[in-house]
């Protein structure tokens, strides 16, 4: 990693330390609800991906990582055996991995072989719009584009997030 991008890097993180509350994905004063920061991030794939595309179909499930964290290695674990119910309930999972190279995303998910999309986060704006400040984070959108959880684990009654199916 060259020495800019280090510091692009380091500098992103802090602020997103120091700032949490600027960009807060919680319950708003009266059961209202947080319109979910829209986002084009590239896939392993090559393909783009933007969250507003999921919109009015089918709620998201965001989680981000990166490879050093060995919690986020037990989420894909975890992750990897609920993902079949996901698909058949109508859910999209997003990986989002924060400021990793592309080719270390690669060989990790190859390794690990995970079964959803995986996204990258290059320069970390992502998870800063998202009050990322520690990982794993999940962030849970519904079919509205509202985001309904944020947290560090996925949560175990998250089918009340996609009431329709």
């Amino acid at each position: 990693m060259s020495r800019n991008k280090a510091i692009k890097s380091i500098a992103t993180l802090v602020f997103i330390a120091l700032f949490p509350g600027l960009f807060a994905c919680a319950e708003l004063p009266g059961g209202r609800k947080n319109t979910a920061f829209d986002f084009k991030l590239e896939g392993l794939n090559g393909k783009a991906y933007t969250l507003g595309s999921y919109r009015d179909k089918q709620p998201v499930a965001l989680f981000f990582w990166t490879i050093r964290c060995d919690f986020c290695r037990d989420e894909f674990k975890i992750l990897k055996k609920l993902y079949p119910q996901l698909v058949r309930e109508g859910w999209a999972l997003l990986a989002i991995n924060i400021l990793d190279s592309r080719p270390r995303v690669g060989r990790f998910a190859k390794a690990y072989n995970l079964p959803f999309e995986v996204l990258l986060d290059r320069e970390g704006m992502t998870a800063y719009m998202y009050s990322v400040i520690a990982v794993p984070t999940y962030v849970i959108i519904d079919k509205k584009g509202n985001v309904v959880f944020y947290d560090n684990y996925f949560p175990a009654d998250y089918k009340k997030f996609n009431p329709a199916r």
